[in-house]
């Protein structure tokens, strides 16, 4: 049950409490017991709204930021992606394969705020070797939503 708790809350965090109890065939004293405890187990980490800011006024830039970093000498790469994450400007932090070591999510308010926390703080990290930033132009999906939907025309079309 709770692999199918988290799979629906994971596409819908605000689905009625009641209504994932007959989705699931349980009361809803269950699920809200179960929810709680996957809550102190932290299983569940949160709870997100997903945002299209190209529909807002909000000017907000993103960026993916490769990271090719010396590991730490008993903690591996922990101690220094927990530094990155303590950053207020860094959304994420994964350990990743291939040619870096982490790839870190950022967000400002424009390209020079965001090429100026490379520069400053993520690069002077003592062991971070190397930086690749890619700036997000545009996304298509997200979190599992498609944004911005394509507009559909229509106009009649008119054959000879």
């Amino acid at each position: 049950m709770r692999e199918q708790i988290l799979s629906i809350i994971e596409k819908n965090s605000r689905i009625d409490l009641r209504e994932l109890a007959i989705i699931l065939g349980v009361d809803e004293t269950t699920i809200i017991n179960e929810m709680q405890k996957m809550e102190q187990e932290g299983v569940i980490c949160g709870y997100h709204t997903l945002i299209d800011w190209e529909k807002t006024d909000v000017e907000k830039v993103n960026a993916l930021i490769e990271v090719r970093v010396t590991p730490q000498r008993g903690n591996g790469f922990d101690s220094v992606a927990e530094r990155i994450y303590k950053y207020p400007e860094v959304h994420a932090v994964y350990l990743i394969s291939g040619g870096y070591d982490l790839l870190v999510t950022i967000e400002g308010k424009t390209l020079k705020e965001v090429s100026r926390f490379v520069s400053e703080k993520l690069s002077t990290l003592e062991a971070v070797i190397s930086t690749a930033t890619h700036f997000i132009l545009k996304k298509y999906k997200d979190h599992g939503t498609i944004l911005g939907t394509k507009e559909t025309d229509e106009r009649m079309q008119i054959t000879p």
